[in-house]
């Protein structure tokens, strides 16, 4: 009975990068000559420019489908789920490694395009499979098709990966760089004279591009659908954020990062938004100091507990505007914790918090939206890792704003 409740093989680790340092691992690393703050800045510029691009991009796309349906006023039907997966999927790509392969405008080979989305796709499926040597270890061997098709798929990965390195190598080489995540990688990992780094970081490298590429990116897509079907079924919030935009950006340019500090009101939506339909269905805490209660046996019930909250089921952003104005999603706060609580918080909040109120500050400025029929956008929840909507979030779009505007990169001074 004992070798059915656990593996055998107790021992066995996730191969480890050598050259890591207690607590800091291989921080290090970044110390290329400018102060840590600089490098990370240097990151942070590149992928605000990347951000805005893909936007440019896709936003460009849906111009364009409308103006082949006649440009209506009625509007263009686009399934919005797919839009925003395939945004933000290349959001995440294009910082990374500089590559679009989803949507209809992919910067490679449509072959290419198809062969590496599909990847990704099976990794994440794989990833939330439940499979029964989970909790039976001994008929594991019944899986046996399933587990070679995820030997297959890691493979896969790796090579991909590797044809990144080697391609961003060459373009070095060239003087040729594209700007992007792995070229400052490439960078700061060239100038280390560390003998335990006897492949050049190479894996390390490797290693940050796979977890960034497969990490992050679904909360930030189901956030999104959500805060627009809620958006869809409540024209009045719609209105008022769109007047918040008009107030502060006008329609001469389109809106850039530097202007979510001033959109209070379209912070507090994202936030009510995840309150109701936080991204993940189970947030692990894996440490408690003291006894506590949790209501309905779960964390996600916090969050609609009406001993916490006022009218826990009504869609109301205006709480966070006023009595829980205080409120946030950094994982200070235990009422809303949507990415998980103090030091098991997510560390990517910033970022992905930076990534959806620009993705909806831009969709809302540069598009009006109406549900098919006037009918109400169903908020079924799928079953599943992920809190995603059950069905197909389809709108009709129309732009708000000039053309030059949604040409790439038009809005942005030279």
């Amino acid at each position: 009975m004992k070798s059915l409740r656990r593996p055998k093989n107790k021992k066995r680790m996730a191969p480890m990068v050598p050259g890591g340092w207690p607590l800091i691992g291989h921080l290090r690393a970044f110390d290329n000559g400018k102060q840590s703050n600089h490098t990370f800045g240097d990151m942070a510029d590149v992928t605000e420019h990347s951000r805005a691009g893909e936007v440019d991009v896709a936003f460009g796309e849906l111009y364009r489908q409308w103006e082949q349906k006649g440009g209506s006023q009625k509007g263009v039907l686009v399934d919005m789920s797919q839009e925003f997966h395939d945004l933000i999927k290349n959001f995440s790509l294009m910082m990374i490694a500089g590559k679009r392969y989803y949507g209809a405008s992919p910067n490679c080979e449509i072959g290419e395009a198809m062969r590496c989305g599909k990847l990704f796709r099976d990794f994440v499926d794989y990833f939330g499979l439940y499979l029964l040597s989970d909790l039976v270890p001994p008929l594991g061997w019944l899986e046996w098709r399933t587990k070679r098709d995820m030997k297959r798929t890691a493979s896969a990965l790796d090579e991909l990966l590797e044809a990144w390195i080697e391609e961003h190598k060459k373009k070095r080489k060239d003087s040729v760089s594209g700007g992007n995540l792995l070229d400052l990688l490439l960078e700061v990992f060239e100038q280390q004279d560390n003998p335990s780094l006897d492949d050049g970081g190479h894996k390390t490298i490797k290693s940050l591009c796979l977890n960034l590429v497969l990490s992050g990116t679904q909360a930030t897509i189901v956030t999104l659908v959500w805060a627009v079907s809620l958006l869809a079924n409540n024209p009045d919030v719609l209105k008022k954020a769109q007047e918040e935009l008009q107030r502060t950006i006008g329609e001469s340019r389109a809106v850039e990062e530097s202007d979510l500090k001033d959109l209070v009101y379209l912070q507090a939506i994202v936030k009510e938004t995840l309150r109701l339909y936080p991204p993940a269905t189970l947030t692990p805490y894996r440490v408690v100091m003291e006894d506590f209660d949790i209501a309905n046996e779960t964390f996600m019930f916090l969050q609609r507990d009406p001993n916490l909250w006022s009218n826990p089921e009504a869609f109301e952003r205006e709480r966070f505007l006023t009595s829980d104005r205080e409120v946030d999603v950094g994982g200070q706060s235990y009422k809303l914790t949507p990415f998980g609580l103090g030091r098991m918080a997510c560390p990517g909040i910033p970022l992905g918090m930076t990534m959806v109120q620009y993705l909806l500050a831009r969709f809302l400025h540069s598009f009006d939206l109406a549900t098919p029929s006037g009918q109400d956008v169903d908020m079924i929840e799928n079953n599943g890792f992920a809190n995603y909507k059950a069905t197909p979030l389809e709108l009709f779009i129309t732009p708000r704003l000039h053309k030059s505007l949604y040409q790439n990169g038009s809005h942005r001074a030279c």
